[in-house]
């Protein structure tokens, strides 16, 4: 139970540091401009993406069904953030 707990802890520092690091480089340059809704959609898709993982870990037992379900979460990740960044797919919520 506390190694569950550990690792759950340890999903939520993951999203905020790699949070702080837009937010730290928009002081430095205007290169990087988000804005608070940038910031509560990536915390989302990080905090989704960790959180699915170690539901993954939890219930799934055989090894290699474990790789293959999150490197599918892995991969709906990327594309929904690729999506979000330059637009791959031309939806709607494309961001450029």
């Amino acid at each position: 139970m506390v190694t569950q707990n550990k690792r759950l802890i340890g999903i939520v520092l993951a999203v905020a540091f790699l949070l702080l690091i837009p937010l730290i480089a928009m002081q430095f340059t205007s290169e990087v401009d988000w804005g608070l809704f940038d910031f509560v959609i990536m915390g989302i898709l990080l905090l989704g993406t960790g959180l699915a993982a170690e539901f993954v870990l939890r219930k799934v037992k055989n090894t290699e069904s474990r790789l293959v379900v999150i490197g599918l979460i892995l991969l709906v990740f990327f594309l929904i953030w690729a999506e979000l960044a330059v637009g791959i797919f031309g939806t709607p919520f494309a961001g450029s």
